[in-house]
């Protein structure tokens, strides 16, 4: 029997999951610092996996000479507590490359408004 949850929920695990083994190894008071980096330093890819909508909006115009098809992807989602929305890049295999334009909201319905204008 397949268990199915939100989207949400589960980001929220992964994120206390995260930073209950960062306090393992590093100890109480580093675990959450430490988890706050890891966001930030792989934000793209974190906030990729915690999409609950998204929507292409078009080829991503790189500056460098990359032979790399890129996409620009509008998305909404919740992590770590709070709903976001953002555009990434992503490439043709559903890997992100990069994110620009995230935003935080305290509703989902901000979130949404603010991917739907997204362009």
């Amino acid at each position: 029997m397949a268990q199915v949850q939100h989207i949400g929920a589960a980001s929220d695990r992964v994120m206390a999951a995260l930073v209950a083994g960062l306090e393992i190894e590093f100890g109480h008071e580093a675990g959450a610092a430490l988890a706050a980096r890891f966001l930030a330093a792989e934000g793209p890819d974190f906030h990729w996996d915690a999409r609950v909508s998204e929507r292409w909006l078009g080829v991503y115009e790189s500056v460098s000479d990359e032979d790399l098809e890129l996409d620009r992807v509008a998305i909404c989602g919740r992590l770590d507590g709070d709903w976001f929305a953002a555009t990434c890049i992503v490439d043709g295999e559903g890997m992100a490359h990069g994110m620009i334009g995230h935003r935080v909201f305290r509703t989902e319905r901000q979130a949404r408004r603010a991917f739907a204008h997204a362009r």
